[in-house]
């Protein structure tokens, strides 16, 4: 995946190294320069200089050509232009912005853009929206043999239960996240777009699973 970051601070420098850990291609974008060379020179991803809403800047990021833009300079309301900038200029499927104020972050959603708020738990939080379009696994349970594993749910699932992808003993849904909120779903819960399912699979069911969300 490839991934323009925008604003250097702890969560952006953060977010940056840990999204290159996991093998994406990643660009930052931050008006400081001493900033940018902070990262010194065994830094992984590109850097490029100048402002987040500067369509100049967006260009030589290439923003054209990227998977998401994930906007956590310290204003919300440069956040918000730049999110906006992503997701209705450059079409960028996967929008993630900081948003100190928590009120306004239903307007947000409604424009299809995430959000994340404190530093650490923003770190892990954008890392999740950003790769759960994979059936990613994110921990093994019982020396390997029941595995957690989180995805976006596939378009052909939206408006379908839960029970439809669930098989006893094998296969359950334990939790969805759906607008910044996740809660515990029932047998009857219906899916909606851009909710993440986490899965607790047994090993032997994964291929089983996979056909189900026909990802085989």
């Amino acid at each position: 995946m490839k991934v323009i970051v925008v604003g250097l601070g702890k969560m952006g420098i953060g977010l940056s190294n840990n999204l290159i850990k996991k093998g994406h291609q990643v660009t930052v974008i931050d008006s400081n320069p001493e900033v940018l060379d902070s990262l010194g020179s065994d830094f992984a991803g590109i850097k490029v200089l100048g402002f987040g809403f500067d369509r100049d800047v967006l260009s030589k990021a290439r923003i054209d050509k990227v998977d998401a833009v994930v906007s956590c300079t310290e204003s919300d309301e440069i956040n918000a232009v730049i999110a906006r900038i992503a997701r209705t200029i450059y079409r960028v499927p996967h929008v993630v912005a900081r948003l100190y104020d928590t009120k306004k972050a239903e307007i947000y959603h409604r424009l299809g853009i995430q959000t994340i708020s404190t530093t650490s738990w923003g770190i892990e939080r954008a890392t999740q929206f950003l790769t759960y379009h994979q059936l990613d696994s994110v921990y093994d349970i019982g020396n390997g043999t029941v595995n957690l594993v989180r995805i976006e749910v596939p378009s052909l699932l939206v408006g379908h239960q839960v029970n439809e992808i669930t098989v006893l003993g094998e296969i359950q849904v334990i939790s969805i996240s759906r607008n910044n909120k996740t809660f515990l779903p029932t047998l009857g819960t219906i899916l909606e777009a851009e909710d993440i399912l986490y899965i607790s699979v047994i090993i032997a069911a994964t291929d089983k699973l996979k056909s189900m969300l026909d990802l085989l």
